[in-house]
């Protein structure tokens, strides 16, 4: 049976993207069983006093999240598919798939009916989905994306640029499931030097150039 690995996104965060290149280029080669959970950027650093994701007409990543939801009760491949897309725009292309126009063309670029737009922003329960799948991360003690849960363990992270690809990608998964031999180990961080910032300049340059709003984090003990 092949192992399973949740892999918590937010189409949002160029961090995850990468990771997510990296994990699928892992599950490629040695067949992990893939599922895609959700979590939530705008709810994590929302300012007190400022409207949930959940009760604004449309926000960005929450939406697309709500698309994927939707997507997700029938087939995991579509979610697969529509963030592969989504994510492509954003970090690669520099295109907005962060409107209810940009999302139906990412359905459509998929080849599933873009009206899945409008069902899921018509359904409340997408917006339930969303949140336990955010709230799962949030209970553990998590912040961020990617978050991934396997075995016994959850990680927070890879992060890393560029996505290791080949037998690198091998190596950093087998890293990673290091980890759960180690409950103690909570953190290890590479310090970034300027050429490693201008390499994550570069990289998140279509990313940076296509957002409508301003990265906000919210510091962690």
């Amino acid at each position: 049976m092949a192992e399973q690995v949740d892999f918590h996104f937010d189409v949002m965060c160029p961090w995850a993207y990468q990771s997510a290149i990296w994990i699928r280029d892992v599950r490629e080669q040695i067949g992990l069983d893939l599922r895609w959970r959700f979590f939530s950027l705008e709810e994590i650093n929302r300012v007190e006093g400022k409207k949930h994701p959940w009760e604004r007409p449309w926000s960005y990543g929450w939406s697309l999240l709500r698309v994927a939801a939707l997507l997700r009760r029938s087939s995991m491949d579509d979610v697969d598919r529509f963030y592969d897309v989504a994510g492509r725009w954003l970090h690669v292309e520099g295109r907005k798939p962060h409107s209810p126009e940009g999302a139906r063309g990412v359905l459509e670029e998929v080849g599933l009916d873009p009206d899945l737009v409008d069902a899921a922003l018509a359904d409340p329960t997408t917006n339930d989905e969303v949140k336990a799948d955010h709230d799962r991360v949030v209970a553990v003690g998590g912040f961020g994306v990617p978050t991934l849960f396997f075995g016994s363990a959850v990680v927070f992270g890879p992060v890393v640029v560029p996505a290791p690809t080949g037998a690198a990608a091998l190596r950093l998964w087998d890293l990673v499931r290091g980890w759960e031999e180690l409950p103690g180990l909570f953190e290890l961080r590479r310090p970034k030097t300027m050429d490693d910032w201008r390499t994550i300049n570069d990289t998140f340059q279509p990313y940076l150039t296509a957002r409508d709003w301003q990265t906000v984090q919210t510091p962690v003990a």
